[in-house]
């Protein structure tokens, strides 16, 4: 019971603790905007390269992880575009729909894992991390040009990707490891740098979070719930399992499977015409609903 309670109020802790800051003391939207801007483009990315660097490739299952994440992705990419056709959405609203059922909140993965399994689980974390973000930013960004009136520009698609800078610093601790991995010095900057990233970020996380918005259209927000905390994460255990994936790299594709969707989402969705408030009802009632579900996902793996 201690273990749980060391690894989960941590990060719900921060989440609550951002929302009573945003509400309390830092009211104004451009503090919390600055900080966002400063984890998306400088820390979390130097989390995920220096955690990247640091791990030996070669001995890991990574072809293992890549087969159950991005299945399960596939999965959760057509359960979500199915739901948003039976409720016959129009397409901002669906794809808001299709971000609450695959996108994730990696920092909150990134908590959970390094409480529960140490430096180990920050490693193979940022290594799921590298798997999933490049599938996710190109499906959604495939969602958003593909619809709504806007000609599909695949110019405009690969910009977006090749500018993403969490896929970049995914794409560079690769190659740093295989290079042999960072020089002493930069190694210790690069990882201090990143672990400020998880505090800040959750706290950013709690401040975008709107109670409010949980008012409308709740039975979609309840079935997109349910594909994104409950379907995705089972179908990545199934597929782990049938292929034999280590224990510990099974239980990190699955943390980071069964995170609430990213608060990025509604930022997504407010710049690229889609449903913004039905984002921000599925990404609060999400974070609600994964105080439930994430602990309940961590004791079927130790059963």
């Amino acid at each position: 019971m201690i273990l749980y309670l060391d690894v989960f109020v941590p990060p719900f802790g921060l989440l609550l603790l951002g929302a009573l800051l945003r509400r309390h003391l830092l009211r104004e939207e451009a503090v919390w905007a600055g900080i966002e801007r400063l984890v998306f483009w400088v820390l979390m990315p130097a989390l995920l390269c220096s955690a990247i660097a640091a791990v030996d490739l070669a001995a890991l299952p990574i072809g293992g992880m890549a087969v159950a994440i991005w299945l399960s992705l596939l999965g959760g990419a057509a359960l979500s575009v199915g739901l948003a056709r039976l409720a016959r959405l129009d397409h901002p609203a669906m794809t808001s729909v299709f971000q609450g059922g695959i996108r994730f909140n990696n920092l909150m993965g990134f908590a959970v894992t390094g409480g529960l399994f140490g430096a180990a689980g920050t490693s193979l974390g940022a290594v799921a991390t590298g798997l999933i973000v490049p599938c996710v930013q190109f499906m959604t960004t495939l969602a958003f040009a593909l619809g709504g009136g806007r000609r599909f520009s695949a110019t405009r698609a690969l910009r977006q990707l090749a500018l993403n800078p969490l896929l970049l610093a995914c794409l560079a601790g690769f190659a740093i490891s295989l290079a042999g991995g960072l020089p002493p010095g930069l190694a210790p900057l690069t990882r201090t740098i990143g672990q400020a990233s998880i505090a800040l970020g959750l706290l950013c996380v709690g401040a975008a979070l709107s109670p409010g918005a949980l008012r409308g259209r709740l039975p979609l927000q309840l079935a997109t719930s349910v594909i994104k905390l409950v379907l995705v994460p089972l179908m990545v255990l199934g597929t782990g399992r049938a292929l034999g994936l280590d224990p510990l790299a099974l239980s990190v594709a699955l943390v980071f499977m069964a995170l609430p969707t990213a608060t990025t989402s509604y930022v997504m969705a407010r710049a690229m015409g889609g449903d913004a408030p039905l984002m921000a009802a599925l990404t609060t009632l999400e974070h609600v609903l994964a105080v439930l579900t994430l602990p309940l996902w961590i004791l079927l793996l130790g059963s």
